[in-house]
């Protein structure tokens, strides 16, 4: 199936949304949906699904719905995600450890598998193994590329660390500027800055 490439930003940040659906009415069982019904799924209107979905081909038959298998393996193809990615946390305060308990992105990327901290024994709770950060090169798991970083010290020398070691995906939580090679991607999740954003936004709308 040829692609449209031309696929609209907001667009691509709907992906994962369905292919999140998609994964759990498998898991339940479910073979084929209609663009109504996973609307109700997913909180968005059936004539933006469609639109999303035709930027991929012709998916679906009018009055047939579509084959949740075939819509998984295409968001998969689409987006180059792997369900088994193995994910690790790199500082497992509360924040990190709040990130562990999050279970939102089940049926979409993989799990964290593992922690590291400079003070692992000081963790408790925690649902996943958690590694002293001198144990990284011998503790990080086979084939993990991406890392969640929530560290207020060393970034940078964890961050080169971890390169050096593998990873080429790294989630920012520290708030602070750190530098990469060109073939390293980081998302910076900032939440300071979406709140000051929302309510520049919601402010505009007063009288």
């Amino acid at each position: 199936m040829e692609k449209n490439r031309n696929v609209p930003k907001a667009t691509l940040q709907r992906y994962p949304i369905y292919l999140k659906a998609l994964r759990k009415l498998q898991d339940d069982g479910i073979q084929r949906i209609m663009s109504k019904d996973l609307a109700s799924k997913v909180a968005i209107k059936s004539t933006t699904i469609r639109r999303d979905f035709s930027f991929l081909g012709n998916l679906g038959k009018q009055g047939f719905g579509y084959d949740v298998a075939s819509l998984i393996q295409i968001f998969s193809d689409e987006l180059g995600l792997g369900f088994d990615e193995k994910i690790i946390l790199v500082g497992a305060g509360n924040l990190g450890k709040a990130l562990l308990n999050y279970n939102r992105w089940n049926n979409v990327v993989g799990e964290i598998v593992c922690a590291f901290d400079l003070n692992p024994s000081a963790v408790t709770g925690a649902s996943v193994p958690v590694y002293n950060m001198s144990e990284l090169k011998e503790r990080l798991p086979e084939g993990c590329r991406i890392a969640i970083l929530c560290i207020s010290k060393n970034i940078q020398e964890t961050v080169d660390l971890l390169i050096s070691y593998g990873i080429t995906g790294i989630v920012d939580f520290t708030h602070e500027h750190f530098q990469v090679p060109e073939n390293i991607v980081v998302k910076t999740v900032d939440v300071v800055s979406s709140i000051q954003e929302l309510v520049f936004e919601t402010n505009s709308f007063k009288d």
